[in-house]
């Protein structure tokens, strides 16, 4: 099938998936000249108020993108990487992932307070248990508070007064231009990123293999093969949205290290482990570290997935 002269590119609607999307549209048409034409699509992730375990984990921002794929109403679609179950349909194929953002997460606090700043019992907005069980990690005496919707809404409750701080990805506070309100950088050392975040993914349909070749201009090596390693440590521990589970990989062209924690949800216990290995032996690489977690009790601190899901927090 040949690549149509003007691309559709399906996203969700709100203006940081808007913003990312139009990231990627650059790109493309710098790299291969063709035009690209951004079609909003609202997602049952967008419309719910529901925490995202209840409605089914991350993957609900994702269903509605591939549908609209694969009626042939958008020829492409960008997503999150870290909203992508780790399960990839075989009609739909991750033609490319670009270069990957800042992956840290970031604390908001109430007049620039960093955590250690924070009052005796300060609540702090996260709809992550990733992020929540770390946060206990680090103190135990605050509060973490269920929250949704986008970062706008999240960042106005602190300002507001209506909570001591948030955690939100610094990759979506950037592509935002809100990094100045950053409170504090989380590195990885102390809280670890779900796997892929700070990264996006671009999904064509399978049997679209010119489109998928062309858009193979804008996809990073070095991010794949990061992201592969993290998403395949959360695919073999078989773990959903709702399990408190952090994975970052990074390196070189000729090395990958892979650092992943399973975290008990009170912040009572962290089990991580690291591991290197070749980026070519990325999947591998997840495998291994997933099955010493899993050789260290992570089974009994992961929270069984609700329905289907594998995907993780937002």
């Amino acid at each position: 099938m040949s690549v149509p002269a003007v691309l559709r590119l399906g996203t969700r609607k709100s203006p940081m998936a808007m913003y990312q999307s139009g990231l990627v549209a650059q790109a493309i048409t710098e790299r291969t000249g063709r035009p690209v034409d951004l079609i909003g699509v609202t997602t049952q992730g967008d419309v719910s108020r529901a925490q995202l375990a209840q409605i089914g984990g991350t993957g609900v921002f994702v269903s509605a993108l591939r549908d609209a794929l694969l009626a042939g109403q958008v020829d492409l679609a960008v997503h999150s990487l870290k909203d992508l179950p780790t399960g990839q349909p075989d009609d739909i194929v991750l033609a490319a992932v670009p270069p990957r953002d800042d992956p840290r997460d970031a604390l908001i606090g109430l007049d620039g307070a960093k955590l250690a700043d924070l009052r005796p019992g300060a609540t702090i907005g996260t709809g992550s248990p990733r992020r929540a069980a770390q946060l206990l990690l680090l103190r135990k005496d605050i509060r973490c508070v269920p929250i949704r919707g986008n970062a706008g809404t999240r960042l106005s409750k602190v300002g507001a007064g209506e909570l001591d701080a948030v955690v939100l990805a610094a990759a979506g506070l950037g592509r935002l231009g809100h990094l100045d309100l950053v409170s504090q950088f989380f590195e990885p050392e102390d809280m670890l990123p779900a796997p892929g975040q700070g990264a996006l993914a671009v999904e064509c349909r399978a049997a679209d293999s010119a489109l998928a070749e062309l858009l193979a201009v804008v996809d990073d090596r070095p991010t794949r093969a990061a992201v592969t390693a993290e998403r395949t440590v959360l695919a073999a521990l078989e773990a959903g949205c709702s399990s408190p589970i952090g994975a970052y990989a990074a390196g070189h062209t000729d090395h990958l290290q892979l650092e992943a924690a399973v975290i008990a949800t009170d912040g009572s216990q962290s089990l991580r482990e690291r591991g290197s290995d070749e980026p070519a032996a990325a999947a591998q690489l997840g495998r291994r570290i997933a099955s010493r977690l899993l050789a260290s009790g992570a089974a009994s601190l992961i929270a069984p997935p609700p329905g289907r899901t594998n995907g993780t927090d937002a």
